[in-house]
């Protein structure tokens, strides 16, 4: 899993790391390997995952009328 950032002419070198970075959390690379730095138990991955779907179960509630 390589990411290529090509550097355009005449392009200051934060530009480029700052593409770099929103390629990297658009792919959620760094999201994964945050989560896989620790070991999480079957518990807590459910209890995670409940949580995530009752916020978007609300969202969807909340912007459906």
């Amino acid at each position: 899993m390589s990411i290529e950032i090509k550097m355009r002419k005449n392009e200051p070198i934060d530009r480029a790391l700052r593409r770099m970075k929103k390629k990297l959390e658009r792919e959620c690379i760094i999201k994964d390997a945050r989560m896989k730095r620790y070991a999480e138990k079957p518990s807590e991955r459910r209890r995670r995952k409940e949580k995530v779907m009752a916020f978007s179960c609300m969202l969807r509630r909340r912007y459906a009328e």
